[in-house]
C-alpha cells in the first residue's frame, strides 16, 4: 500500500513547483485542480448538478463555462461551498481509484489547494503545506495572471483558508519563500513518509 502525501498551500504559494519535484524523484502526483476540471467537463451528474444550481448558461456547446462558475463561486464564501459539495465527492472518488491504480508505487501524492477544506486529510497519511509570503504570492500571481487586478487575485486568496490555520493542521511546512532551498525540504518530505 502506497504512503499518500497530501500537498496543500495558498494559490501562489508555490504548490507546482513541489509537485514537480515530487514527480521528478518518480512519485505520481494526482493534480486535483486539473483532475477536478476534467470530472467537471465529462461527469453527468456534476454537469446536471451545476446546470440545476446555475442554469444551462453554465455549459456552452457541452464545455464549462469557467468565467460563470468562478464569478458565482468568488462572489460568497457559501457559494463555492456549495459547488465544492457537488464536486469533491466525485474527485475524492477518482484520487481513490488512482491511488489502486498506482499502488506498486511506495509512496504518491496529490496536490491540491483546499485539501484540508475538501476532506482529502482522510484520504493521505501525511499533509504537507507548502508556504510563501504573502508579498510574494502577490507578486508570482500577478505575473501568471497578468489580466486579474489586485482586487480580484486576493479575493480569490481570501476566498482559501488562511494559511495559518492551515500550517496548524499540516504534518509538514515547505517553505517557498526563495531564501530557504526548495530542494532539500522536499528530499526530507519523502524520506520522512517513508519511516
Amino acid at each position: 500500500m502506497a504512503i499518500k502525501i497530501g500537498l496543500t498551500g495558498g494559490i501562489g504559494s508555490g504548490k507546482s513547483v513541489v509537485s514537480h519535484l515530487l514527480k521528478t524523484m518518480g512519485i505520481p502526483v494526482y493534480i486535483a485542480d486539473d483532475e477536478s476540471k476534467r470530472i467537471t467537463s465529462t461527469d453527468s451528474l456534476i454537469k446536471q448538478q451545476l446546470i440545476n444550481l446555475l442554469g444551462q448558461g453554465v455549459y456552452i456547446n457541452g464545455v464549462l463555462n469557467k468565467n460563470l462558475l468562478a464569478a458565482y463561486i468568488f462572489s460568497d464564501a457559501e457559494h463555492a461551498k456549495i459547488v465544492n459539495e457537488i464536486i469533491h465527492p466525485r474527485v475524492k472518488e477518482d484520487f481513490v481509484k488512482w491511488v489502486d491504480k498506482n499502488s506498486k508505487y511506495p509512496v504518491v501524492a496529490i496536490e491540491s489547494a483546499i485539501l484540508i477544506e475538501a476532506g482529502f486529510t482522510d484520504e493521505v497519511d501525511i499533509v504537507a503545506m507548502v508556504y510563501a509570503p504573502m508579498d510574494l504570492r502577490l507578486q508570482r500571481l500577478a505575473l501568471r495572471d497578468s489580466s486579474s487586478s489586485k482586487e480580484q487575485i486576493l479575493k480569490r486568496i481570501q476566498s482559501q483558508m488562511d494559511d495559518e490555520k492551515k500550517k496548524a493542521l499540516a504534518d509538514i511546512i515547505i517553505v517557498n519563500d526563495e531564501q530557504i532551498p526548495v530542494i532539500p525540504q522536499v528530499v526530507e518530505l519523502v524520506k520522512s513518509s517513508q519511516q
